[in-house]
């Protein structure tokens, strides 16, 4: 079997990102593993596989003329090159008459400051005696594995195309667990300033985690139910053997949605509670304002009645009046101000 190869100078559809291609070839079996970069897709065609299973690994997806010669050497139906081709796919496994197609997502948060989660789409075509994987851009989800298959003693090299695709689905499984191990962090650390912020930040932050965790679990959800599919023995790409490790990939999964599901929780609680401190603290402020306005209601009354200057009004022309007057508003307004204070209202 051939294996096609990159940089072939093709039309670039709208929608998929530039960039440069990387195609390598890892053939593999019980004596040993090889792998090979390639510079063209005339390299790639004319180059004669000699091993019993075979992993073409391509980063980039800006190249239809590449993805055309993969398709024809492998015999790929024009609809899985279009999807492998769009960055939006969803996820989802799709049986055709000798292979799988299978589509996931991987995730992991940019560095900066704000650390904003980016997902790319992944794409593994799983046949007999070889796996196809596409990704838009290298993320090191896959370097373990390529590591496991060069050591001398590896006992991945003993078993088919079908294990080293659930190794790989493990493998991105495994970058979950890690992804969500930030995304915990991150509603922890959300939840220490929840009581202490002012500014309305920690609303953003929350609103921001709210959807991060929509997108995991948009992702989750059809890769559990892609697992659930192989376990069943419906497909005949895995055997039996192999269903066994599907099944140990599936709990994986839903651990990872159970996790997932506490930290939308405790979120969504956050929310909750946010709102809840808004409330009090406008709560607080009305009430500090409404004392104020209760103090100097009898004092504005007391003013009021003296500022109508009328005759024979008492005191009017004593003349500690004024002082007398100022005195018993002051009286007043402490009480008033003391006797709040005695409930601590103030």
């Amino acid at each position: 079997m051939h294996a096609p190869a990159l940089k072939d100078q093709a039309a670039v559809p709208d929608g998929v990102p530039h960039g440069e291609v990387t195609v390598s070839l890892i053939e593999y079996g019980p004596q040993g593993c090889h792998e090979t970069l390639f510079s063209s897709v005339a390299e790639g065609l004319a180059y004669q596989a000699k091993a019993e299973v075979l992993w073409l690994n391509v980063y980039g997806l800006a190249n239809p003329g590449l993805m055309q010669a993969i398709g024809q050497r492998f015999g790929l139906h024009p609809l899985v090159q279009e999807d492998i081709l769009s960055v939006r796919q969803r996820p989802k496994v799709e049986e055709y008459d000798s292979y799988l197609f299978l589509a996931t997502r991987v995730f992991h948060y940019l560095a900066g400051e704000e650390r904003r989660l980016q997902s790319e789409p992944m794409y593994m075509v799983v046949g007999q005696g070889f796996v196809l994987t596409f990704q838009p851009h290298p993320l090191g989800v896959f370097g373990a594995v390529r590591e496991r298959l060069k050591k001398p003693d590896s006992m991945l090299r003993l078993h088919g195309a079908d294990f080293l695709a659930y190794t790989l689905i493990d493998a991105v499984i495994d970058d979950y667990f890690g992804v969500l191990d930030d995304f915990g962090n991150r509603v922890e650390s959300i939840d220490r300033q929840l009581l202490a912020d002012k500014s309305g930040g920690v609303l953003r932050s929350i609103h921001r985690l709210k959807h991060e965790g929509m997108r995991l679990r948009r992702a989750l959800l059809p890769l559990r139910d892609m697992l659930n599919q192989m376990t069943r023995g419906d497909l005949p790409q895995f055997r039996p053997e192999t269903r066994l490790w599907l099944r140990d990939a599936f709990d994986h999964c839903l651990h990872l949605l159970e996790s997932l599901d506490a930290s939308r929780d405790m979120v969504a609680g956050m929310l909750d509670l946010y709102l809840s401190i808004q409330s009090n603290r406008l709560n607080v402020q009305m009430r500090v304002l409404t004392i104020i306005s209760i103090i100097f209601m009898p004092l504005t009354l007391i003013a009021g009645i003296y500022g109508m200057n009328f005759d024979y009004m008492p005191e009017l022309h004593w003349r500690w009046g004024y002082f007398a007057v100022l005195a018993v508003m002051g009286v007043i307004g402490v009480g008033i101000a003391f006797g709040f204070s005695r409930r601590r209202w103030l």
